[in-house]
């Protein structure tokens, strides 16, 4: 469906501010997610604003028109997140990327949407401060999409969720209203928590245009290595037997022996072809003492080979093969395409259970499915690889892909640990929170932009959109 968004150049937009061009719409087809899989729907138009006043005036005469707006971050989400489903406008917020107040004192920082992750790192590293909470693709992914997917990484273990670093937000809501959510105070008790809404809201109830972030010190004890085992049961007992121990791990990724060879064959590294466990300890003081103690609980796990350093290039070698591991997996065999990026989570009680749920699924439909993930805090990342041109490899895929969604769900967990709902896990929305649940999100969703203006079909399946 196509929409008529001639009134944006009514509007006082600067040079080089608004596209009808075929080549840009192109590139704000889709995510990196949607591109895999061919899945892109070209908008309309592609609006780059530069200020709130921007954002406030698209939005205001785009809901008096009935057009839609999608908001685009960096396009590297994998559900969907940012593709423009009915058309319409494509909002690229990567131009509002300013450093727009700093306090080093009060450990915070306020930023526009558009700023790249590791670029607030770089930004206070001189004050000896960090942003905690960044994922894997910290450093191409923005602040703007990590609120959206309320995005998490490596080091949720220690420090939790983005949610958890953000005090407090502006955004435009669709007709247009520019409001202010949270506080710079650590804590409030005043009204109805609505940046903890926004936060994870996929750009469907408001399109943030700063954020107030929480900052952290640096540690000064960083160690990290790996450990290998024998099996992949062991280093998922391993894992969980560490969180339960309440060892202050601040990182404890699983790589299954597939993964390691698909890394070695996409970088030129050499990972051993075994099950491992890649750690990182984050502290001011006792660091040794929560790597004996990790080192222990593995012993007891049967674990092969217990490695650390201190040298910052050996680790960061380590974290640049584990964050590399999905362009390893899209890139392993031309014949094969993942259908899904699986990023389940369970109580951390269930995780080797899960693992081994995994690896029997593989076996019995006798697919690839490579396993890695944060399993710190319980999320198991699976890519299913399967011939996109064969219907029944494809019907096998989604098959085994949907089993573990489900079998995640009856461990009490969830179908997304931090990709979104976006267009691939509608299905489980329902049954992961309940009827009654997703019709307050539909309630929520109707009273903030009653004429379904922001990100339509994304979250709610199309059916029961309203």
């Amino acid at each position: 469906m196509t929409h008529d968004c001639s009134f944006l150049e009514e509007l006082e937009l600067g040079d080089g501010q608004l596209s009808f061009a075929s080549g840009q719409r192109e590139t704000h087809a889709a995510d990196w997610g949607a591109q895999q899989l061919d899945e892109g729907v070209m908008p309309d138009a592609v609006v780059w604003p530069e200020s709130t006043d921007d954002v406030a005036a698209v939005l205001a005469g785009a809901t008096e028109r009935g057009v839609p707006v999608t908001p685009y971050a960096a396009g590297t989400g994998l559900e969907g997140n940012a593709v423009p489903a009915h058309g319409g406008i494509s909002l690229d917020l990567t131009r509002m990327d300013d450093v727009i107040d700093y306090r080093p004192d009060d450990f915070q920082i306020d930023v526009g949407p558009g700023i790249i992750g590791t670029e607030v790192d770089e930004f206070v590293a001189s004050d000896g401060l960090y942003f905690p909470p960044l994922p894997s693709s910290g450093d191409i992914s923005t602040i703007g999409g990590m609120i959206a997917t309320d995005a998490s990484g490596m080091q949720t273990v220690k420090y939790g969720e983005v949610a958890d670093w953000v005090l407090a937000l502006e955004a435009v809501l669709a007709d247009g209203t520019v409001i202010r959510t949270g506080s710079r105070a650590s804590k409030t008790s005043s009204g109805y928590n609505l940046t903890d809404l926004l936060v994870g809201s996929e750009g469907t109830l408001a399109v943030v245009t700063e954020a107030t972030l929480e900052l952290a010190g640096r540690p000064q004890q960083i160690r990290g290595g790996r450990a290998i085992f024998e099996t992949l049961d062991d280093a998922a007992e391993a894992i969980a037997d560490t969180i339960r121990t309440d060892v202050d791990v601040a990182r404890i990724e699983l790589v299954d022996e597939f993964s390691a060879h698909m890394a070695n064959e996409f970088l030129g590294s050499d990972l051993p072809d075994a099950p491992m466990v890649f750690l990182e300890f984050h502290a001011n003081h006792g660091v040794e003492t929560e790597i004996d103690l990790c080192r222990t609980i593995f012993e007891d796990h049967d674990v092969a080979r217990f490695e650390m350093s201190a040298d910052d290039a050996e680790m960061e070698s380590l974290w640049e093969t584990r964050r590399e591991l999905a362009y390893a997996e899209a890139s392993y065999d031309p014949d094969l395409t993942p259908i899904h990026p699986g990023d389940v989570t369970v109580p951390i009680s269930s995780y080797p259970e899960l693992v081994r749920e995994a690896k029997r699924i593989a076996a019995e439909t006798d697919l690839l499915i490579p396993c890695f993930g944060h399993a710190g805090d319980g999320n198991l990342h699976y890519t299913v690889l399967v011939d996109i041109d064969d219907p029944d490899f494809v019907e096998r895929g989604e098959r085994a892909y949907r089993e573990l969604v489900e079998l995640a769900l009856e461990m009490g967990g969830t179908a997304t640990g931090e990709h979104g709902i976006g267009q691939g896990k509608q299905a489980y929305l329902e049954p992961e929170h309940g009827a009654g649940a997703v019709d307050a999100m539909k309630r929520v969703k109707r009273a903030l932009d009653p004429t379904g203006t922001l990100n339509p079909g994304k979250i709610f399946p199309e059916d029961d959109a309203e």
